[in-house]
């Protein structure tokens, strides 16, 4: 049997590059890439992998232009909504990794809607990362963990040095936007690029990587299989031998 990563992650990386080729808008770069990645949910439920998270939107993001980011969120609101039945048909759990807040009123409903209707299913579990950049989430979490120790009652400042001298790697990594969910065995980042761009940073330590030449909107199941293909041959020792 081959062997199939629990968690895979994905940078959906060549929309616009995509476009470009193919005399499109960026915008049509994006909602190609947003069928691509319909493909690859799909594929994931049918092999039974167990999570898939996908960068979406980085904090990074929002250097791009007003027009491109509008466009980018209405097409988030309009794939939400448009695949709604068929997520909870396939029973798909989705959540979102970082501060979806502060995006438009239509796409915070559209992504609180989703979480909702699909909280109680069971199959894939589907990460989105929006407005997430790695860096800021580690950020909050030392400062989450801080201030735990700061504001214990009655700790004066020896107790407080102890208490944050007990923390552990796995304190830590329960106050990231992926508190809970198993580091990702495998990360895929499409066109060519190399590099993981601000992307689950802490928990791609011991992650097998996966560069694929291939634009986003391109990247069939087939596409997929090649990346799993490669990541079977591969042997994770996690720093043993």
């Amino acid at each position: 049997m081959v062997k199939l990563p629990r968690h895979i992650a994905i940078i959906m990386d060549g929309n616009g590059r995509w476009a470009k080729k193919h005399g499109k808008t960026r915008l049509g770069g994006h909602d190609a890439g947003m069928k691509a990645m319909k493909g690859v949910i799909k594929e994931c439920g049918r092999l039974g992998i167990e999570h898939l998270t996908v960068y979406a939107f980085s904090t990074e993001n929002w250097k791009r232009s007003k027009s491109e980011v509008a466009g980018i969120f209405g097409l988030i609101v309009k794939y939400m909504r448009s695949e709604l039945a068929e997520l909870m048909e396939n029973n798909v759990v989705c959540d979102v990794l970082g501060d979806y807040t502060s995006l438009p009123k239509d796409a915070v409903n559209a992504l609180d809607k989703l979480k909702a209707d699909t909280g109680n299913n069971t199959g894939l579990r589907f990460h989105i990362a929006l407005n997430y950049g790695s860096r800021a989430d580690m950020l909050a979490a030392a400062k989450r963990l801080a201030l735990a120790a700061f504001e214990a009652e009655g700790a004066d400042a020896a107790e407080q040095k102890a208490r944050i001298e007990e923390w552990t790697p796995e304190d830590f990594a329960r106050g990231l936007a992926t508190g809970g969910i198993p580091d990702p065995d495998l990360i895929i980042r499409t066109s060519g690029e190399q590099r993981l761009s601000n992307f689950l940073l802490w928990e791609a330590a011991y992650s097998e990587l996966v560069f694929s030449d291939t634009l986003w909107p391109d990247f069939t199941p087939e596409e997929f299989h090649r990346a799993l293909d490669e990541y079977a041959r591969r042997s994770r020792r996690f720093g043993g031998r």
